[in-house]
């Protein structure tokens, strides 16, 4: 079994952990795109054509299944990414966890990027699955990039920034860019005042990572993660995970478990 996760950049190692956490014999092909990021000041139409050139890439070699690790790209290329893979390839994008995050009644508030925030993608999730509850669209202006390049300065001033726009009553945080996942335990640290209880934060990793396992016909299992394969491209290129990947949890986690081709 081979599943494939594509983005801009280290934002599927969330995903792509929570895959191996799933099914530790799986192969993973991490497709990313290192030449042509950011993508979110991209016009639509450049999403697409870039995305669609790591989905390629990936493609190549043979996965059952592809994940789109990028809230980007599921917003504007996912229709484009599934008329030309499917049926031949299960083609799995990623959707914030509004739904979930919501089911306790509220006030919740969602971290996005800019681009994403009060975006009609967005709103229509909001309108559709949170209605009922009181919802805060927080813009993260420069935490993907600073999560990107494991700048811990730049990381502690956009989570303050942040923060600083989340209404102190709000004990509910949907992750609304898969990076962010990557520094949830900083996010939680910087919503958690003193005396109030504790934040609960909803990322897409885990959800996603299962419905790729269900649409290929697959449960969690534990096979012998000794045996799987860690095929890392940037740009179509074969690599190595990078040095920033290495220094998130996730990163180290694939790699430890995954002689890397």
């Amino acid at each position: 079994m081979k599943i494939a996760l594509m983005d801009s950049g280290i934002g599927l190692l969330p995903t792509a952990a929570a895959v191996r956490r799933l099914r530790p014999d799986a192969d993973l092909v991490l497709s990313s795109d290192p030449d042509g990021m950011p993508w979110g000041p991209r016009t639509p139409d450049g999403i697409v054509e870039r995305a669609l050139a790591v989905a390629r890439a990936a493609a190549t070699h043979g996965p059952d299944a592809l994940i789109v690790a990028c809230n980007t790209a599921s917003v504007h290329a996912l229709p484009a990414l599934r008329a030309e893979l499917e049926p031949g390839l299960a083609v799995i994008g990623t959707v914030p966890a509004i739904k979930p995050a919501s089911a306790g009644g509220g006030p919740i508030a969602i971290w996005a990027t800019p681009a994403t925030t009060g975006s009609p993608y967005q709103r229509g999730l909001i309108r559709d699955f949170a209605g009922s509850v009181a919802v805060t669209e927080v813009p993260c202006p420069g935490l993907a990039d600073a999560v990107e390049q494991a700048d811990e300065s730049a990381i502690d001033r956009a989570v303050a920034a942040a923060a600083a726009l989340t209404p102190r009553d709000v004990r509910t945080v949907v992750l609304g860019c898969t990076h962010y996942e990557l520094v949830a335990e900083r996010i939680r640290a910087a919503l958690q005042p003193p005396g109030l209880p504790p934040v609960v934060l909803h990322g897409s990793a885990g959800a996603v990572a299962a419905q790729a396992l269900r649409r290929i016909g697959t449960l969690p299992g534990s096979g012998a993660a000794a045996n799987s394969r860690l095929t890392v491209l940037l740009s179509g290129r074969e690599s190595t995970l990078s040095d920033k990947a290495l220094g998130y949890a996730e990163g180290r986690l694939l790699q430890a478990v995954s002689p890397a081709h």
